[in-house]
């Protein structure tokens, strides 16, 4: 199965603001892109337990409002919302920290996603940038990208994909588009691009020059 990785890094919007969250300051990374599917289709695909491991990672729990969910080898929380089929919001609760996620999905193209991921600021984002938060969210969406297209395809190999040229290069590419959506938002360019070139180092293995 050829993926069009160019198609999709051009589809993505990415925003980043600086904020608070209960008093303290805080980072928020926002994405967003549209599929070629109904708005309850896509709900179906990020909602439903059966589903969300053909693109993204297997979950259990109890995946409605009030509930725990656990994501196999990655996050937990709490569902802290849920309103079908235009949104729902979450703890992200992984390695002793919390953040928060909010989904919501409406018409206004074919069926647009729209996800904002909330940090409280850290030496981990002033090191990485909005980027560590926001290629992982990438990957997933193109992962969910190829599932609505490809519905019946089994998921690429995540491994395979991130050490293959072309995931190497879209890795790349991502962090540099985090990186542009961080100078936007008033990050000095240069520190912005040196958080890129490391979080693009995280996620594929290379080195830092």
């Amino acid at each position: 199965m050829k993926i069009d990785m160019e198609s999709h890094l051009e589809s993505v919007g990415r925003a980043v603001a600086l904020t608070e969250r209960d008093g303290e300051p805080a980072g928020t990374i926002t994405i967003s892109r549209c599929y070629a599917t109904t708005v309850e289709d896509l709900w179906d695909a990020v909602t439903n337990g059966d589903r969300v491991p053909l693109w993204f990672l297997p979950v259990n729990g109890e995946l409605e409002l009030g509930g725990r969910y656990q994501l196999e080898g990655n996050a937990g929380g709490v569902i802290t919302a849920c309103e079908p089929p235009s949104h729902f919001a979450l703890t992200w609760e992984f390695g002793g920290d919390v953040s928060w996620v909010d989904v919501s999905i409406s018409g206004d193209c074919a069926s647009r996603l729209t996800l904002a991921h909330t940090a409280l600021l850290s030496a981990h984002w002033h090191e990485y940038g909005p980027g560590a938060a926001g290629v992982g969210w990438e990957l997933g969406l193109l992962g969910l990208g190829i599932h609505v297209e490809h519905p019946t395809e089994p998921k690429p190999d995540d491994i395979e994909f991130i050490t293959s040229p072309e995931g190497r290069a879209f890795i790349a590419a991502s962090s540099d588009g985090w990186a542009q959506a961080s100078v936007a938002a008033g990050t000095e360019p240069a520190a912005a691009h040196e958080a890129a070139t490391r979080t693009t180092a995280f996620y594929t293995g290379a080195s830092v020059e």
